[in-house]
């Protein structure tokens, strides 16, 4: 249990940086619109895209490795190619060698996001791994709101290159400390599954054989599909809503990124602790209640975001953004525990890199060009508002795939 605490720290802060270098870009919109760069709203769309293409399409391959190999390992060698690519983003001298470095960064996470959810799932038993993941992934709002703040800092003091500078040297750190986590044996808290047959399969077959599977899990499917519903949200927003509070609203950059910091950083540690808290709680209830807490969270968030973009006082838009931010991010921790949950332990890195290329491919790779697209066509005040309606979609699949769920008794009870 102390190595599986100690493993839990370390890679919460790996996650927490993983999100600084992910979305430092976030906070330089406006500073590399007018740099000798020129990059416009749909190119700056497509860096988040480029970043995820490539981050997708990797996901399986590392994915494949995870379930059999050294997840430590390929862990630590991912962390160190992201940081590396990250710092190359401030030596950028043309918008196609920006994205080339943002792109590169998509291969380091690659390795990360898939493997470090399955190592997690073999730390801890399945009844405490809603609140486990709730902490690993408040990561994500806190690193998120990290790089919007020290990228508008670095920005507004030392200019836009100092910032993919700054952010990236951390990881070389972070990268021996991976390599130190205990890696226990896969499936050591989960009794047998049937699914767990294809741990005797090697390479392309295996792969195949638990591609196979996910297809046939009605569970996994409908979970995966509300997640990039959700992602497509989030990515969107993300990206282009300290855009939009400079922009439209008409704040200046360092409130917009400190304000916007501190929201995301006060409610993502409370969204995603009591969403995770609360899920393991109604366990004994419902077998569902992953899926419950992120339906019904989500389905509220749609009409508390879309307030928060339309209404013109800033009382009451700043705290419209606060709840539909705390209802989001109460689903984080519960809707990863449902992915892992859902498929053999033999399995779980490949089930979370589908999960990855799915919820992108669908998500948060069209959604900030597509957002930036409608910006430049007509304007960003409505270029933001496909946001919420992307929020409903995904709350509504969840509560369908939960109602589906408590008929047909499709997870074991805990």
């Amino acid at each position: 249990m102390r190595a599986a605490r100690a493993g839990l720290v370390v890679l919460t802060c790996i996650n927490l940086f993983n999100y600084v270098d992910r979305y430092v870009v976030a906070a330089l919109g406006e500073s590399l619109r007018h740099s000798a760069l020129h990059v416009s709203d749909t190119q700056f769309g497509l860096l988040t895209s480029g970043f995820i293409v490539v981050y997708m399409l990797v996901a399986p391959v590392f994915g494949t490795l995870g379930d059999t190999g050294s997840r430590t390992r390929l862990i630590g060698t991912g962390i160190f190619i992201w940081s590396v690519a990250t710092a190359l983003g401030g030596l950028a001298w043309s918008f196609v060698s920006l994205l080339a470095a943002r792109a590169l960064v998509g291969v380091g996470e690659a390795a990360y996001g898939t493997i470090s959810p399955s190592l997690l799932a073999d730390y801890f038993p399945r009844q405490y791994r809603g609140r486990v993941f709730s902490i690993f992934f408040a990561a994500i709002p806190v690193g998120t709101a990290l790089g919007y703040v020290m990228g508008g800092l670095l920005d507004v003091h030392f200019g836009w290159r100092s910032a993919f500078l700054f952010v990236g040297a951390p990881g070389l750190l972070l990268a021996a400390l991976a390599l130190r986590l205990h890696d226990p044996p896969r499936g050591v808290h989960d009794a047998t599954d049937v699914l767990g047959a294809t741990h005797r399969l090697h390479g392309r077959a295996a792969a195949r054989a638990a591609y196979a599977a996910f297809a046939r899990n009605r569970p996994y499917v409908l979970t995966v599909l509300g997640y990039a519903a959700y992602t497509f949200a989030l990515g969107g927003m993300a990206v282009f809503l300290p855009k939009f509070l400079m922009r439209v609203r008409g704040l200046s950059e360092s409130v917009t990124t400190v304000g916007s910091g501190l929201v995301l950083v006060v409610t993502g540690l409370v969204g995603t602790t009591v969403g995770g808290w609360i899920a393991d709680r109604l366990l004994v209830r419902t077998r569902q209640a992953y899926l419950w807490v992120s339906g019904v969270a989500t389905l509220l968030a749609a009409p508390c975001g879309w307030v928060a973009l339309v209404a013109p006082s800033p009382p009451l838009y700043w705290g419209a953004l606060v709840c539909a931010e705390l209802l989001l991010f109460s689903s984080t921790g519960p809707i990863n525990s449902a992915i892992v949950n859902l498929v053999a332990p033999e399995m779980r890195a490949s089930a979370v890199a589908v999960c990855i290329l799915v919820i992108h491919i669908l998500g948060d790779v069209p959604s900030p060009t597509i957002l930036g697209a409608v910006s430049d066509a007509s304007s960003l005040a409505r270029a933001v508002l496909i946001i919420p309606a992307a929020v409903l979609i995904g709350g509504a699949i969840w509560l369908y795939a939960a109602w589906r769920g408590e008929r047909a008794g499709d997870e074991p009870a805990p």
